[in-house]
């Protein structure tokens, strides 16, 4: 285990202090930008998605999403291609520090790989 594994907890440990409140915005994206390799899948299906064309990698706009952003947020998480299908877009609900997309595991826990 490495030091930052022991450092991060749950999801919501994950990102800065000044998130909005969680009843404006329940869903968070945490993204393994060291894992992208710039296919642009997430772009194709999610306008919080863009490609930087400067990196090769995409970005999204915004880290914190309300329920009208939430399908297509969860849409490109499941179509990354990076980490071998498992992706590195996750849609992490607020409330319940539950991954909601890619969830892998199918139980909820964070899938990230740092």
């Amino acid at each position: 285990m490495s030091d930052l594994d022991a450092e991060i907890q749950e999801p919501s440990d994950v990102g800065g202090d000044d998130a909005p409140s969680i009843e404006d915005k329940p869903y968070k994206i945490i993204f393994e930008a060291n894992k992208c390799f710039g296919a642009g899948k997430c772009a194709e299906v999610s306008k919080n998605w863009e490609m930087d064309l400067k990196s090769g990698m995409a970005k999204p706009g915004s880290y914190y999403v309300s329920e009208d952003d939430l399908d297509h947020n969860i849409r490109a998480a499941e179509v990354c291609p990076a980490k071998k299908g498992d992706g590195c877009i996750h849609v992490i609900d607020r409330r319940t520090d539950e991954e909601i997309s890619p969830d892998p595991d199918g139980d909820g826990t964070l899938s990230v790989d740092w």
